[in-house]
């Protein structure tokens, strides 16, 4: 019997929810009222939090000439609403590090996120997108639905994974098959939920399905290529089954095409090593 994507996440601030310093600074950039002096103050109340972020700014990412050493300094050089993306993503990956998952690799689960977060950036950056940092974040939670399926109702996906692999199919289309949902619109729904910016919600949700999107076309496609990329390079040398491929919109929409694949998986080492040098302490912790 198909199971509807809504039912998954009913009851799901009991099961996932976003840390209050989140949901606050969330508010508070949407909100002109708020200086980026009063929303420094509520991220400095969370001090694991302010830790990560400045390590994040700190990071190659930014490569700023001098060190960030306080929140309201990090929000002047990177900005309100940038800070709000890392905010989440951190905040994200720490909440479901509290969740019963039946996964037997969440290491490789957030690996693989983290590489596909970093690409998305830098391709991203490639098609001169502004504020690059939104794509870092869906990038990071485009899997996220399927944390949420693992939770809900494991033994389902488990025949999906399964079906997946032995017919060298796409998870989403194995999904739909045996439960009647996937974990991009499962995804999706979550942050709606959290009541996350409406690009982002639409980014996950559309990142195997571009020609779905309306706001985030663009958006949805670079992510799409990030996926891709991540699951290519995950392949082991010995590997000669079927390759996934990129949606040809998505080439179209982004202007690029296959010859970026080489160069971005070059840049994206080393930022990789040092966002998950980031990220695996709050994995671990869990």
């Amino acid at each position: 019997m198909p199971i509807e994507a809504r039912e998954l996440i009913k009851g799901v601030g009991k099961l996932a929810s976003l840390p209050e310093v989140c949901v606050r600074v969330n508010e508070m950039v949407d909100d002109p009222r708020y200086s980026a002096a009063a929303i420094g103050k509520v991220i400095s109340r969370d001090t694991a939090l302010t830790a990560q972020l400045l390590r994040l700014a700190n990071s190659s990412f930014y490569n700023f000439p001098s060190n960030i050493s306080t929140i309201s300094r990090a929000i002047t050089v990177i900005g309100e609403r940038e800070l709000r993306y890392l905010v989440l993503a951190l905040s994200a990956v720490r909440t479901f590090s509290g969740v019963p998952i039946e996964l037997s690799n969440m290491a490789s689960f957030w690996r693989h996120s983290v590489y596909c977060a970093v690409l998305s950036r830098l391709i991203a950056a490639r098609c001169h997108v502004l504020h690059s940092e939104r794509l870092f974040v869906a990038g990071l939670l485009h899997d996220v639905g399927l944390l949420v399926i693992l939770n809900r109702v494991p033994e389902l996906e488990r025949v999906a994974l399964q079906r997946a692999h032995d017919g060298n199919e796409e998870l989403q289309r194995a999904e739909e098959e045996v439960l009647g949902c996937d974990h991009a619109t499962v995804g999706r729904l979550l942050l709606e939920e959290w009541k996350l910016p409406s690009v982002l919600c639409e980014t996950v949700g559309c990142h195997h399905n571009i020609a779905a999107a309306e706001e985030a076309r663009l958006d949805a496609a670079v992510v799409h290529i990030a996926n891709i990329v991540a699951n290519r390079a995950e392949l082991s040398v010995d590997y000669d089954g079927p390759r996934s491929q990129v949606d040809p919109l998505a080439w179209e929409l982004t202007g690029l095409d296959e010859s970026i694949i080489e160069p971005i998986t070059e840049e994206a080492a080393p930022l990789f090593a040092e966002s998950w040098a980031m990220i695996q302490p709050i994995v671990r912790h869990a």
